[in-house]
């Protein structure tokens, strides 16, 4: 079966949040983590067939939805988890925000590896707790071109634990930087949240957009089973199948303690998910695998024209240190341009990119590019962003 990843939708003039960023303005947006292409055709088939019903009430997932969700996790990462371990949230943001209530007092830390996806850092001061980040560290490769490497460091994490802090919030794969973390790395995490006592909260919403074929995704409660007591799991269709406005999401919490804490917090504050979100999740889960596979390869191929565009020198002082792993979004520096604000510079020049000091990283040094869309609109988006260099 073929799919189309080539067309380019109208969006411009619609609800998208995306495309309603720079109203009367000629800028190509390629910020936000919502893609330009169509979600699976399966979705859109499951999505007609419930809207035909005519009945939209409070809903509840039925066991077919539960058991595709299920499934997954065995057939994909092989994780055989109880449906019982599953609270359904309208969103991961609001999956980090109650995690953050649930397992933090006012006044307590959460830890975070940085940069990282600004919800990291905000959901805890959301609600009076204390947002603590221990910067990535890089080591550069030898060309400077997607050969580096971002690494957990350690000592400095060490040093970040303090009395206070409660939580540790991990994103797998990380967002911004693209990057899947390893086996050691995962059970070495788990193993110091269980030496301090923390809860380990790992977003995987990502999770299976692996560029790399050889970096399977790797469950952080699945690889450190003896500290799976203490995980939460945040996982989603959104991301991969371009659902995030159906607002479907899920926790995956084995330990009943942790389970109830959690639902406690989302009571009263959190909205139920909707009988369509439902529906796609369904879809996407069981229908949708050779969709999902046409997109890496699409993706794949946005990877390395990008990739190749940099080495040939056709973005001048822009750099990708470390590889492409996972995710749509490309993490660039941007520093060697000497500009205090690189997003405004591009926008002048009809490209709209994400700010890399949102994610924690110094202003001025780094942008993020989303690459889910049609080459055509990556085409447009690199000529734009080399005549905003020419322009220097």
């Amino acid at each position: 079966m073929s799919f189309d990843f080539t067309t380019v939708p109208p969006r411009l003039g619609t609800d998208s949040q995306k495309w309603q960023k720079y109203p009367g303005r000629d800028i190509l947006p390629m910020w936000v983590a919502d893609m330009d292409f169509r979600t699976s055709p399966a979705i859109v088939e499951a999505l007609h067939r419930r809207v035909e019903d005519g009945v939209f009430g409070y809903a509840r997932p039925v066991k077919s939805t539960v058991d595709a969700v299920v499934e997954a996790c065995a057939n994909r990462y092989g994780w055989a988890i109880d449906p019982a371990w599953l609270v359904w949230l309208p969103g991961l943001v609001c999956g980090l925000n109650v995690t953050a209530q649930a397992f933090a007092a006012v006044g307590e830390e959460v830890l975070c590896l940085a940069p990282v996806y600004p919800p990291f850092m905000t959901a805890p001061k959301n609600s009076g707790r204390i947002s603590t980040t221990v910067p990535l560290v890089l080591h550069p490769g030898p060309t400077g071109v997607a050969d580096g490497r971002w690494e957990i460091d350690w000592a400095a994490l060490e040093a970040a634990v303090t009395p206070r802090t409660r939580l540790f919030f991990l994103c797998n794969p990380h967002n911004p930087i693209a990057r899947v973390f390893r086996r050691e790395e995962l059970v070495r995490l788990a193993s110091f949240c269980a030496q301090h006592d923390l809860v380990l909260c790992s977003d995987e919403i990502h999770c299976d957009l692996i560029l790399d074929p050889s970096l399977p995704h790797l469950p952080t409660a699945l690889v450190a089973p003896q500290h799976a007591a203490r995980t939460i799991t945040l996982m989603a269709p959104s991301k991969t199948y371009n659902v995030p406005g159906l607002g479907t999401s899920f926790a995956i919490i084995p330990d009943p303690a942790l389970r109830t804490r959690f639902v406690r917090a989302t009571q009263g504050i959190v909205a139920e998910v909707t009988s369509l979100g439902f529906t796609a999740c369904e879809a996407a889960y069981r229908d949708s695998e050779s969709w999902r596979q046409a997109l890496l390869e699409t993706l794949r191929g946005h990877r390395d024209h990008i990739v190749g565009a940099l080495r040939t020198g056709q973005l001048p002082g822009l750099r990708l240190a470390a590889p492409l792993e996972a995710t749509y979004l490309a993490w660039l520096d941007v520093s060697a341009l000497g500009l205090s604000d690189p997003v405004a510079h591009f926008e002048a020049h009809g490209v709209g990119l994400s700010d890399g000091s949102y994610f924690g990283a110094l202003r001025g040094s780094h942008v993020r590019l989303n690459f889910g869309c049609p080459r055509a609109t990556l085409d447009e988006g690199l000529r734009r962003m080399r005549a905003a260099l020419a322009a220097l």
